[in-house]
């Protein structure tokens, strides 16, 4: 009986011994756990204060206490989504003024060099200076890699005047742009869940007006990916076509003026002396009709005072006897 209970209350030492050790093991993971929680709490915490808050006030609710977490998932995903430049950005531009024989012949040479490359005409202004002479402004647009090809190719085409180029490289700022982008529709797509999570009619309000921005910042950087794009990949040439011995040409002769010359630069000067002579004589032509009606107006006024005046002093005399008035 004595050895029975020995062996049951051994067994039950030894029972609750385990339960304690399993016990024991349970609450050491548990805490080595909420460590590490708290640690990862307090790590979000300080990053929430560090970032910026965006517009929201402590009575919004949710949209004030997710702002600051919005920001740090923003800035993470940016962070990873920012490309790698896999190469240079360059914008590549010049201008190019050529003589040529015919201007028609040219344009159409230089819009085909510039289609055949894989590029277009952006614009084209044709001038005629007289019967015989006319001359074209052309602006292409050609890829970058048949940049210098073209170049070439329209510089042959007549005689060269005036040449300038110019490269502007531009790569920082792409990928600078490229990482707002990604940092900027990570930030759009969060308070999108932020609008699906909210309840209170003031935090959908609020969140609706911070939505509107960061879409239209998100459009304005997207605008300026579309334009960096566009002109790192197509350079712009601007070709200017001049026939020779044009008029206003910097290459045409001057001739020293003769009697002829002299004598047309004469009867223009003499009409137009009388063209604004006439003028003249127009403009002050109601005046001077109205100083004449004055002046006539005044000469009859003046006439009939002085016939007033005479009237008196001649009246006639009483007639006598033999016919002479009386003294």
């Amino acid at each position: 009986m004595d050895v029975e209970s020995k062996s049951g209350r051994s067994f039950v030492r030894a029972r609750a011994a385990l339960v304690a050790g399993s016990l024991g093991l349970l609450l050491a993971v548990g805490g080595c756990g909420a460590s590490g929680d708290s640690t990862d709490s307090g790590a979000k915490a300080a990053d929430g204060k560090a970032a910026p808050r965006e517009g929201f006030t402590d009575e919004r609710g949710a949209a004030a206490s997710a702002a600051p977490e919005e920001q740090a998932d923003g800035k993470a995903a940016g962070e990873k989504a920012a490309p790698k430049p896999g190469g240079t950005h360059v914008i590549r531009t010049a201008t190019l003024s050529v003589e040529v024989k015919s201007v028609p012949k040219a344009v159409a040479a230089a819009r085909g060099a510039a289609e055949g490359a894989g590029g277009l005409v952006a614009s084209e202004n044709t001038e005629r200076l007289d019967d015989t002479y006319e001359t074209s402004h052309l602006v292409l647009r050609v890829p970058q890699e048949r940049f210098q090809e073209v170049l070439r190719e329209l510089a042959g085409s007549g005689k060269l005047l005036t040449r300038t180029s110019n490269a502007k490289d531009v790569t920082d700022q792409v990928v600078d742009v490229e990482s707002r982008i990604a940092t900027q529709r990570a930030s759009v797509a969060r308070v999108r869940e932020l609008m699906d999570q909210a309840e209170k009619i003031s935090d959908v309000v609020a969140l609706e007006g911070e939505l509107s921005s960061r879409q239209s910042d998100l459009e304005s950087l997207l605008a300026q990916q579309a334009s960096l794009e566009d002109r790192t990949s197509l350079a712009t040439i601007t070709l200017d076509l001049t026939p020779p011995d044009a008029p206003g040409d910097d290459g045409s002769k001057d001739e020293d003026p003769g009697f002829l010359d002299a004598l047309g630069g004469g009867w223009d000067a003499f009409v137009t002396m009388l063209r604004w002579i006439a003028v003249a004589f127009g403009a002050a032509f109601p005046f001077l009709l109205t100083a004449a009606l004055a002046v006539v107006v005044w000469r009859v006024l003046r006439k009939r005072k002085a016939d007033r005046r005479a009237a008196p002093a001649v009246t006639a005399a009483p007639a006598g006897k033999d016919g002479a008035s009386a003294p």
